[in-house]
């Protein structure tokens, strides 16, 4: 037996005890900075950049500047957009039906949500996102003027699309994903809020394409899409290239995989 008094046998033994807690406790806030780490990973800067984007880099295509929101709602309703785009053609190529609830990502004015809320009535709804007040402001009175009352507004941030999970039917982004600050937390976020087999629908202008006056970095292709889209569990469906000055890249939410 030991000579080594009982109080003094306890004060080691507390100090074991308290080395063993603060090293656990360093492994655990080592294990929360690990999210941030990779998160930085994400983004990078570049020395040379467009300036028509904000040198923020994601996956090799740099992040254009916001030039939508409050005090472009007459760029938003011209006169010119149906012929421009042929919303018409975008509606019927989304395939919406009387029940489905959808969502309209940087909806803006409302320019396309009526125009899919009308395609899911009277059982269905669609999602009209925005990152401010003041643009869901403005799209609640037009859709009181054109009676649509199917309609719900979700104020989002720049990493949260504020939706419900696992509920929606169809997500669709006009010329929009190109602008997100955060695409890779965006994205993880309209993802979860898909059911299995729903669809994520990115409407952007065709690059490298002289009759779309629109500058590059506002502009995406397929494989860039498709690319970015690969860290998350998406199947490609299907890419409409039929409208004058955008593309249709359609993909679809897979269930979990069995183990």
């Amino acid at each position: 037996m030991s000579n080594q008094p009982a109080q003094s046998r306890a004060s080691v033994l507390e100090c074991g005890a308290a080395r063993r807690f603060r090293t656990l406790t360093a492994l655990a806030n080592l294990l929360l900075l690990i999210p941030a780490i990779f998160a930085a990973d994400r983004y990078e800067t570049r020395a040379t950049y467009d300036p028509d984007g904000i040198n923020k880099f994601y996956m090799g295509r740099q992040i254009a500047h916001v030039v939508s929101g409050h005090p472009t709602v007459s760029w938003l309703e011209r006169p010119g957009r149906e012929e421009e785009e042929q919303t018409d053609k975008l509606l019927e190529a989304l395939n919406l039906k009387n029940g489905d609830v959808a969502a309209d990502i940087g909806a803006g004015t409302g320019y396309i949500t009526w125009r899919m809320a009308k395609k899911v009535a009277p059982n269905g709804k669609v999602y009209a996102q925005e990152l401010q007040q003041e643009m869901l402001d403005i799209l609640g009175e037009n859709m009181k003027k054109r009676g649509v009352t199917n309609v719900v507004h979700a104020l989002g941030t720049i990493t949260n699309p504020n939706l419900p999970t696992n509920s929606l039917d169809l997500i669709i982004m006009v010329d929009v994903y190109h602008e997100f600050s955060h695409p890779f937390e965006m994205t993880e976020g309209l993802v979860a809020s898909l059911k299995n087999g729903g669809r994520l629908v990115f409407v952007e202008f065709k690059p490298n394409d002289p009759t779309v006056r629109i500058k590059p970095v506002h502009t995406m292709s397929e494989a860039q899409v498709k690319k970015e889209m690969s860290l998350f569990p998406l199947q490609h469906v299907q890419t409409v290239t039929n409208l004058p000055m955008q593309n249709i890249i359609t993909f679809k939410k897979s269930p979990p995989q069995p183990k």
